[in-house]
């Protein structure tokens, strides 16, 4: 298994992946993202390392090939993710998709910030939710 410091952000969105990353390294420098490009290379990735099971996981909701649900679906399927906190994220709060994403399987689902220090906000809160920071 790997360290319970360890997260996996899927999202096809460069700019957000680097924000992310800038983010989660403003709070923790000794928690590491693993970061998939999409849904079909998420799910390769977990397919290629059997032992990779992350503490935590993001996936954004609008990706092409295969979006956030049908994401969440296949990861929620895999046995060593069945305990694992998925947060979806997404520009849109729409009611009806938040809710959506929660009966398949996120723990919640979290509005995307739209400045840097919101990313830091959210994150912080996420992680030492998760205790994976104190």
């Amino acid at each position: 298994m790997q360290s319970q410091r360890q997260c996996f952000l899927i999202d096809n969105d460069e700019d957000d992946r680097e924000i992310f990353g800038l983010a989660l390294r403003e709070i923790d420098q000794n928690i590491n993202c693993i970061a998939a490009l999409n849904g079909i290379h998420a799910l390769e990735l977990l397919a290629k390392d059997p032992a990779l099971a992350p503490a935590v996981v993001f996936i954004d909701m609008n990706m092409p090939m295969m979006n956030g649900t049908q994401c969440l679906q296949a990861i929620r399927k895999m046995d060593r993710f069945q305990q694992t906190p998925v947060y979806m994220l997404s520009t849109s709060s729409d009611p009806f998709i938040m809710e959506e994403a929660r009966r398949l399987g996120a723990n919640d689902f979290l509005v995307k910030p739209s400045s840097f220090t919101d990313w830091i906000t959210l994150l912080s809160a996420v992680f030492q939710f998760q205790k994976l920071i104190t």
